[in-house]
């Protein structure tokens, strides 16, 4: 993913999201492993750190997020299989695709969804 913004408005955009009280963190062993930023239905970042990857960290945090909603949508780019993969066997189905025209970084992307089952 091309870099299109300064380190100080990533970590503005981190500071915003948990100003909203949007976001979730995952601890091990006392260091932040991960991060997911939820508004609502939408899952605006689920994030773990290169070296806590293969753990299980996402699956959970993502079970957690799914615990509390009916419905949750996101985007990721196509270019992302690795979050492809892990959104479909979590349930997620694709809606659409676009050629990123209208994101910031101008790369095509796919929006999933995931609805709770009926029981």
């Amino acid at each position: 993913m091309p870099r299109i913004h300064t380190r100080a408005e990533d970590l503005a955009h981190a500071g915003a999201l948990i100003a909203r009280g949007w976001v979730t963190v995952a601890e091990l062993e006392g260091a932040v492993a991960g991060f997911a930023a939820q508004d609502g239905k939408d899952l605006d970042a689920l994030y773990v750190s290169a070296a806590m990857r293969g753990q299980g960290i996402g699956s959970q945090l993502l079970n957690r997020i799914k615990s509390g909603c009916e419905v949750i949508e996101l985007w990721t780019f196509q270019a992302n299989m690795l979050a492809q993969s892990f959104y479909l066997k979590h349930g997620f189905i694709e809606l659409r695709r676009t050629d990123g025209a209208d994101n910031d970084e101008r790369l095509p992307d796919i929006r999933y969804q995931w609805k709770r089952e009926a029981a």
